[in-house]
This record gives structure tokens, C-alpha cells and sequence, in this order.
């Protein structure tokens, strides 16, 4: 027996029917004075499927099928589903799917054991660029120092957009099953957003326009756009072209002139590492369930050959990571400027090697791939 008292449906009444239902084995009796009682109480359950009849004190109800009991589960909180059904649609990884509604196309199922402790870390490693650069540092170097700094950032601010679109495009066909990549995934996309504007003040910082946007630049950028498949795109866009972003980064804080230039390489570094680290995880699981290191390696040989009548990477680019290093006209310097950045392609073929390696490549295999990279860097 449920005594409502003057309480009604239009009160919270409800509640109580509910939870007195969720427990019964059996009929249930409600009674109550609300003087609409009688008109909503009948309402409410035959909306919900339960059968219900006038008593002489009251109503007597028998529970319909419960919509809790029908319902699918949508996988186990912890762990994702591998291949999600689409009529689970955005239902919360770990929640009763009520029977019904229409299926949502959601087909991409991306994951990384990796990504709950790479959104972890990269959620508590965000930075606001208007308090963590050192934007007032005094920058005494040469004019010319600074031109090549302009044209640096200039060069960057548009693989970091490149590096931002590329991911968020598969970011919208991700099935909510995978929750801590679509995070990650987002979180990735705020921090490439960021660095832009970094390098876009960084650029503006004494100079009030930007550098010079190569053609072969943007065609090398633009071939990542092509790649329809998300572990072929993170191999190409993370494991490659961050990764030797990761070491031209590190070179620019080494070499930077000044305080703001040095922190702007070395958060943005940070960042890069982050990402750099879950395409690395996220295409090493994609070769342990299937062994597809022949169609990776031809997309690396396809995007070879789509950017061999390219020049490469834009002397203007060139240019300024030997000036940066130079950090001026000197001859002597110029000279160890021009050594540096020598070094500079050569520990990112190094470090492209390890990675592919790491990846299941032969030795030979990952010196050839690596070779083939663009020599654009990204």
C-alpha cells in the first residue's frame, strides 16, 4: 500500500508509484486525495504499460514490462565494445539502451590501451598562452633573426592546422564507445588550436605581417587530406610528420634568441609528444590484430609519388632554421647554422626509423620508408 497523502502527480507523486513499482513482485495499491488523482495516475501508467484498476480505497496497479529489464546494455563502463551495433547510437558506454529509436552512423572503432592516460595527461597539462609565454621577454637579437622567425612561425602555424583538420575529420564518425579517443581526439584539436595562436603572436610579436606560404608546402600538407583510413592517416600525419616535428620543435628551442620563442618550441613540443604518442600506440594495435604493414608502407610510397614533382621544403624554411642557428651573418656562423639544420634532417630520419621500427618494420624496410618521407617534414 502506497499512501500518496494530498500529494499528485503534478507534485512528484509519481516518484513514489515508481519506486514502489521497481521493487514490487506484484500488484501494488496507491491511494491518495489529490483531487486530480484519479485522472493522472491512470495516465501515468498506461503510458509506462502497467495495468491498473479502481479499488475501493484507492487504485490497484500490476507492473507492465519494465523498460530497465528489456533494455540492451551498451558494453561494460571500463573497456569498450569492438564492434558497437549502430541503434546504440550516442548511448553512454556502460548504459541500458532502451529498445527503439533509429540507428546513428558512427562506423569508426578507434582505440589505443593508451588514450585514458594520454587524455588524463593532456587534460592536466593544459596551458593559457596568455600566462604561460613570457611575452614581454626583451628580443635584442638582429632584425634579420627576426624575419627568420616570422617565416618559421609562418610555416608552422599552417602544418598545425593541418594537424588540427585532419584528426577532427574523423573525430565526427567516432562511435561514443570509444570516449577516451574522441576525448583525446578533441583535446588534441584545442591544442593544435592553441599553438596556432601562438605561433601567429609569436610571428606579430615585432613584425605586423607573416612570412611566405610555399606552394610545395601546401601540397605536401594537402595530401594528408586524401587518406580516408585513421590508422593510415596517424601513421602519416603522427608517427611521420609529427614526429619530425617533434625534433624541428626541440631545434627551435635550442636555437631560439630569446625567452618567448624558447617557450612558445617547448610547450608546443610538450603537446606534440602527446600526440606523436598515441598514433604511435594507436597504429602498433591496429598491426597486432591484423598485419597490415604492406598498406602502410604503399601509402607512404603513394604519397611519395604524388608530391615527386614537389620542391620540398621551401628555402625560405631552410633559409631561417640555418639563420636561427647562425644567429647571424658571420661566416663561421652561418657555417655552423648550415651543420645544425644538417643535423637537424638527419636525427628526424633517425628518430622516423626508431618509430617504424617500433613499429614491426625491418631495419631495412623503416630506413627505406623513412627515406620517402616528405621532405617537408610534415
Amino acid at each position: 500500500m502506497i499512501d500518496l497523502g494530498d500529494l499528485g502527480f503534478d507534485e512528484g507523486a509519481h516518484l513514489l508509484v515508481k519506486r514502489a513499482l521497481a521493487a514490487a513482485t506484484s500488484r501494488i495499491t496507491v491511494r491518495g486525495s489529490a483531487p486530480s488523482l484519479a485522472v493522472d495516475l491512470p495516465a501515468w501508467c498506461r503510458a509506462r504499460g502497467h495495468a491498473v484498476e479502481r479499488t475501493g480505497d484507492g487504485f490497484a496497479i500490476a507492473p507492465g514490462p519494465s523498460r530497465w529489464r528489456a533494455a540492451d546494455r551498451a558494453g561494460a563502463v571500463d573497456a569498450p565494445v569492438a564492434d558497437p551495433p549502430a541503434h546504440w547510437g550516442l548511448a553512454a558506454r556502460g548504459a541500458l539502451v532502451e529498445a527503439g529509436g533509429s540507428d546513428l552512423d558512427l562506423p569508426l572503432a578507434i582505440w589505443a590501451d593508451e588514450a585514458p592516460r594520454l587524455y588524463a595527461q593532456a587534460a592536466a597539462a593544459q596551458w593559457d598562452p596568455a600566462t604561460a609565454i613570457p611575452w614581454d621577454a626583451p628580443c635584442d637579437h638582429p632584425p634579420e633573426v627576426e624575419d627568420a622567425i616570422v617565416q618559421l612561425m609562418t610555416y608552422l602555424i599552417e602544418n598545425e592546422t593541418a594537424a588540427l583538420l585532419v584528426p577532427v575529420r574523423f573525430l565526427g564518425r567516432l562511435h561514443p564507445q570509444f570516449r577516451e579517443v574522441m576525448q583525446l581526439l578533441a583535446i588534441q584539436a584545442a591544442d593544435e588550436a592553441r599553438h596556432i595562436e601562438v605561433f601567429t603572436r609569436r610571428a606579430r610579436l615585432a613584425r605586423t605581417t607573416l612570412g611566405l606560404s610555399s606552394a610545395s608546402g601546401r601540397a605536401s600538407l594537402a595530401t594528408l587530406f586524401d587518406e580516408p583510413d585513421f590508422t593510415t592517416a596517424s601513421l602519416l600525419l603522427a608517427v611521420l610528420g609529427e614526429g619530425s616535428f617533434l625534433a624541428l620543435l626541440w631545434f627551435i628551442h635550442a636555437h631560439a634568441p630569446d625567452d618567448c620563442t624558447r617557450e612558445v618550441a617547448r610547450l608546443t613540443a610538450q603537446d606534440e609528444a602527446r600526440h606523436v604518442a598515441f598514433g604511435l600506440a594507436h597504429v602498433a594495435r591496429a598491426l597486432r590484430l591484423a598485419p597490415i604493414h604492406d598498406r602502410l608502407a604503399a601509402a607512404i610510397e603513394r604519397r611519395h609519388a604524388a608530391l615527386a614533382g614537389t620542391a620540398g621544403l621551401d628555402e625560405e624554411v631552410f633559409d631561417a632554421l640555418i639563420l636561427l642557428a647562425a644567429g647571424g651573418w658571420e661566416p663561421g656562423a652561418l657555417r655552423r647554422g648550415h651543420e645544425a639544420v644538417v643535423e637537424l634532417v638527419r636525427t628526424m630520419d633517425d628518430q622516423r626509423r626508431l618509430r617504424l621500427a617500433r613499429l614491426g618494420f625491418s631495419e631495412l624496410e623503416a630506413a627505406r620508408l623513412s627515406s620517402l618521407h616528405t621532405r617537408n617534414f610534415m
